[in-house]
């Protein structure tokens, strides 16, 4: 968490060429420049979007005390966060550009609190929801305009939902992942 704090804090400096570059722009990416799937999670609308994000990540971390290789959390935090902005590119027609964390922090939620819930964590459960209340209420009532003022721009409350199911999609392909290894391994020592 520490280094998407960091490298989202350094583009915060970035010329706005660069950031140009790295938003997700859907004209852009429908042309083939694909990697805004993943770079736009990392630019902010300014300042105070950005310390937002990065007290959600403090916030993720403190209730989802998950041990994980480097490795998983990169899978993790890749296949969210390319998950979210696919997720606008085919979902979200009317949604030209996105930058931030959010999307991608909704869908970390949702595999961090998952695993506790599973395990019967009570508070683990009121915060999912807690996270799936707040998703349906910005569709419904919508984003507060003291919110939108304070980080600078509108909020795509999309990308919260889109998180999430990216975030579904992963914790399926890894536990069928898990399964066929176990299965290909079993297979292979009765082999023997």
């Amino acid at each position: 968490m520490v280094v998407l704090s960091a490298i989202s804090g350094v583009l915060l400096w970035a010329p706005p060429t660069w950031l140009e570059l790295l938003r997700y722009d859907r004209a852009a990416v429908a042309a083939g420049q694909w990697w805004r799937l993943l770079t736009a999670n990392f630019v902010h609308l300014g300042f105070w979007h950005y310390i937002l994000n990065v007290v959600s990540l403090v916030l993720l971390v403190a209730l989802c005390p998950e041990r994980l290789s480097i490795g998983d959390w990169v899978a993790r935090v890749s296949v969210v966060a390319v998950g979210t902005c696919l997720g606008l590119f085919w979902g979200g027609q009317g949604i030209a550009s996105y930058v931030g964390m959010s999307g991608m922090i909704y869908g970390l939620f949702l595999l961090g609190l998952g695993r506790q819930a599973f395990a019967g964590d009570l508070i683990a459960i009121a915060c999912l929801v807690f996270l799936a209340g707040r998703v349906g209420w910005e569709f419904v009532v919508g984003i507060p305009p003291s919110e939108e003022r304070l980080i600078g721009g509108h909020v795509v409350p999309e990308s919260h939902l889109f998180g999430m199911l990216a975030a579904l999609v992963y914790a399926g392909g890894t536990s069928l992942l898990k399964k066929m290894i176990k299965l290909r391994l079993r297979s292979l020592q009765q082999s023997r």
